[in-house]
């Protein structure tokens, strides 16, 4: 703390005259040395000073550019993108609502019709976009459809969501293709994977079974046990809690 004389103040003794000497002369280092380092430090800043300005310069020109292309380039992708998928997926779910017609209204989903995309294409010339995304998945389930499961999974793999369903469903039909070509390890995986990654009444009691079954063809019957009665104590009113207690009775045996 810097001490001064007070106006008018004499010291009384000697020893009090060497102290206040000795407190005025710390007072007066402190604050040269805080000239010192203010000088070097406005020395530092004078030398370096086109550096300085060349970073900020960098930085600024940086989120320019990123405010730049997501204004101009990337928003304007998603509107256009959007835009197209509209089509194909009007051809996806005719194929779901009319099972007769289920196979070419899957191929017209995946190729396009009329001079439209279809979802192969978005996905190829809006990659990035909230779009091609949603093409992927669409497009991995008509794969699913159409039999051509290692498609499936191509797709299937690459597609990501944080929606309490669609994320679950995406984990859970690459599970399904894996089912299909005879690999029920991997489907196993894929099937835990969908459980856990979000726990609701639709998609955990489903992924669940699925992952139950395919832990009894493996011959691991712990742990198909375990996710059968998890079924029957933790959804009890699912479709999936029907008919439960003989698949652990199934998993029990042998145990």
């Amino acid at each position: 703390m810097a001490t001064y004389k007070k106006r008018g103040y004499k010291p009384k003794t000697r020893e009090e005259e060497q102290e206040l000497d000795m407190r005025e002369s710390t007072t007066a280092e402190v604050f040269n040395t805080l000239d010192s380092s203010a000088s070097k430090t406005e020395q530092w800043v004078s030398r370096n000073q086109t550096y300085i300005l060349g970073v900020i310069g960098v930085i600024a020109v940086g989120v320019l550019a990123y405010l730049g292309y997501q204004q101009f380039i990337q928003n304007p992708r998603e509107d256009s993108a959007s835009n197209e998928l509209f089509y194909p997926l009007q051809y996806f779910t005719q194929a779901q609502q009319n099972p007769a017609q289920a196979d070419s209204l899957y191929t017209l989903a995946l190729e396009g019709a009329e001079g439209k995309y279809g979802l192969l294409d978005i996905v190829e010339e809006y990659s990035g976009t909230r779009a091609a995304n949603l093409a992927r998945y669409a497009a991995g389930v008509s794969y699913m459809k159409l039999n051509q499961y290692q498609d499936a999974i191509s797709f299937l793999e690459g597609f990501n969501s944080d929606d309490a369903l669609l994320g679950p469903i995406g984990q859970g039909n690459i599970g399904d293709a894996f089912m299909q070509l005879g690999q029920p390890k991997d489907a196993l995986g894929y099937y835990e994977k969908a459980f856990k990654e979000d726990q609701n009444n639709f998609t955990t009691p489903l992924y669940l079974h699925k992952a139950g079954i395919a832990a009894l063809e493996l011959g691991q019957k712990d742990k198909a046990l375990k996710y059968f009665q998890r079924i029957g104590d933790e959804f009890p009113q699912s479709a999936q809690a029907t008919g439960v207690e003989a698949y652990i009775a199934m998993a029990q045996k042998g145990n």
